[in-house]
């Protein structure tokens, strides 16, 4: 009844997104300063529980049931109507694989966020948050993109998630920093660099599945974005450490690792709509772009502690505008063209979609903590943050 080689291939694309969420939590843990590793690493893990439960619950029904312009409706909800048998739309894979497929971006999207903030809030506010920023600002997005809501409509392209991960996490996180304030101590270095080699290796390794995934099924789309993801990232990672050398005189690790995840969050929205020698393209202008991004940042005094807004936020719009440039309908027709084709109308369409989604995770996320605050404190206490969370919060070590 189904494709099994399609199927396959998307339980193994869905295992390799699943593994980029502990990917994070290695990346960021070995990032934060050693009093926060856990406190950090926890607020990734607690999502793979969190939002699996709500997903279920009716998180794949709002965004994938309904004719809604906005959000979908409850019809879905507890998966209810589907079994293992049920098709999914292209009818080459069954729903349920489609719906882990899905709920594996979920569950990663608002864990990105996390790295903005570590070691200034209270674990109680970030579950609050957690479920709260899902419904309000992930769950519109993905059914207005993905689940045939008005942006879909309207011609608005995002293979795999630039504007519905990336713009959306990024701007949150940017609206954190800004509500949740500085840290006392800045100067704190991160306290385990092979372990951040580790999470981004492993990110590198799952975004395979992230982007070629996104095609749902095997075919030369497929192939393309599999390796358009590589060709960025590669080339992002060694524009940024010519960048770094140049300014600093030596080669950075750690700015070699952030380059490739720049560039692999700047082709994510492209992957599969754009030719191979765009993707180099992309790839170096993504750092380019987000190295410039964080270097403003770190002179507005702006105190996104692993600069997720300037890699994640500022790399998926840029991605999502490029994907207005370089997208070709020869390559893929269920595309458009880009800018350089002839296509003004739809560059200035991702164009306006990248604003409009920067504007609305910024500001949703700044209200929603706000409010948050007024239920139970968001940010930590002084003395919490001087003894740090691991300890102050979790009462647990991860060096003891």
């Amino acid at each position: 009844m189904f494709d099994t080689g399609s199927t396959g291939f998307m339980l193994l694309a869905t295992s390799l997104v699943m593994l980029m969420t502990p990917a994070l939590a290695f990346f960021y843990g070995g990032l934060a300063n050693r009093k926060n590793i856990l406190g950090i690493m926890i607020q990734s893990f607690v999502s793979l529980g969190i939002t699996t439960v709500l997903w279920f619950i009716l998180g794949y029904s709002l965004c994938f049931s309904g004719t809604g312009a906005i959000i979908g409706n409850l019809d879905k909800a507890f998966f209810m109507g589907i079994n293992s048998t049920t098709p999914f739309t292209n009818g080459q894979i069954p729903e349920f694989v489609f719906i882990a497929y899905q709920m594996m971006f979920a569950i990663i999207t608002p864990a990105l966020i996390t790295g903005a903030f570590t070691g200034r809030v209270t674990f109680k506010s970030y579950l609050i948050f957690l479920v709260l920023w899902q419904i309000l600002v992930y769950y519109p997005f993905v059914h207005m993109i993905w689940g045939g809501g008005i942006l879909q409509q309207w011609g608005i392209l995002d293979f795999a998630g630039g504007i519905v991960v990336h713009i959306t996490a990024g701007f949150a996180a940017l609206a954190s920093v800004f509500f949740v304030g500085k840290r006392k101590n800045t100067k704190l270095q991160p306290n385990n660099i092979p372990l951040v080699a580790i999470g981004t290796g492993l990110l590198w390794f799952g975004w395979y599945g992230f982007n070629a995934g996104s095609e749902l099924s095997v075919d030369h789309i497929t192939v393309t974005a599999f390796l358009n993801t590589d060709i960025a990232a590669s080339f992002a990672t060694v524009t940024w450490l010519i960048i770094e050398t140049i300014k600093t005189g030596k080669p950075k690790f750690i700015g070699l690792m952030t380059g490739a995840v720049a560039g692999l969050a700047t082709i994510t929205p492209a992957a599969g709509y754009v030719p191979v020698w765009a993707a180099a393209v992309i790839g170096i202008i993504a750092s380019i772009v987000s190295y410039i991004a964080v270097e403003w940042k770190n002179k507005r005094g702006w105190d996104d502690a692993l600069d997720v807004w300037g890699v994640h936020g500022v790399g998926g719009f840029t991605g999502t505008v490029l994907l207005g440039v370089f997208a070709s309908k020869t390559l893929n027709s269920a595309g458009a063209d880009g800018l350089i084709l002839g296509g003004t109308s739809f560059f200035f369409k991702q164009v306006f979609i990248s604003v409009i989604a920067a504007i609305y995770a910024f500001a949703f996320t700044y209200i929603m903590l706000w409010l948050i605050n007024k239920i139970t404190r968001v940010r930590v206490t002084k003395e919490e943050e001087e003894i740090g969370l691991d300890s102050s919060i979790h009462d647990e070590e991860a060096y003891a």
